[in-house]
């Protein structure tokens, strides 16, 4: 692992463990950089951590998605949709939960509760397991290769 990417897990690791109720780890994942792994089991159906960032709008989160956030290019994208006005961007004040990666076979669902997106177990997620949910990016967006290594994978993140 590289210094810089070292400094990050370390610095994502003290924010996701303040934010989640379950024991969580983040270091290096197969799946892209590095990702969040259970370090105990988590049962089926519990808030395993918000997606926190700042609340932007659509306006907002358009610029973001073609030009960057903050200090990152355009490539290292953490914009959830809230709802139909409203997203959450992970890299401005986020807690961790932006590291998570996306898989065509998740553990996890993205879902708003109480005006707040909430990453939610569809499964029981056994200790050692990388923590991954569906991006749902765009049907009509830029195609972006998926890396998962699902016997599912679809070959991208876009919704088909």
């Amino acid at each position: 692992m590289s210094r810089r990417a070292g400094s990050l897990a370390r610095a994502a690791q003290k924010q996701i463990s303040k934010a989640s109720p379950f024991k969580l780890r983040v270091r290096e994942s197969g799946i892209h950089r590095l990702g969040v792994f259970a370090a105990q089991n988590i049962p089926p159906g519990r808030k395993v951590v918000e997606y926190a960032g700042e609340r932007i709008s659509r306006r907002e989160t358009r610029r973001r998605f073609l030009e960057g956030s903050r200090g990152r290019s355009r490539s290292l994208n953490y914009l959830a949709g809230l709802d139909s006005y409203w997203a959450i961007d992970g890299a401005a004040g986020g807690n961790g939960a932006e590291l998570i990666n996306h898989s065509c076979e998740p553990n996890l669902i993205l879902r708003p509760i109480r005006k707040r997106l909430w990453l939610v177990s569809l499964r029981k997620v056994r200790a050692g397991e990388e923590l991954r949910y569906d991006y749902h990016f765009a049907k009509n967006g830029e195609r972006v290769r998926c890396h998962c290594g699902s016997p599912k994978c679809r070959g991208t993140i876009n919704v088909r």
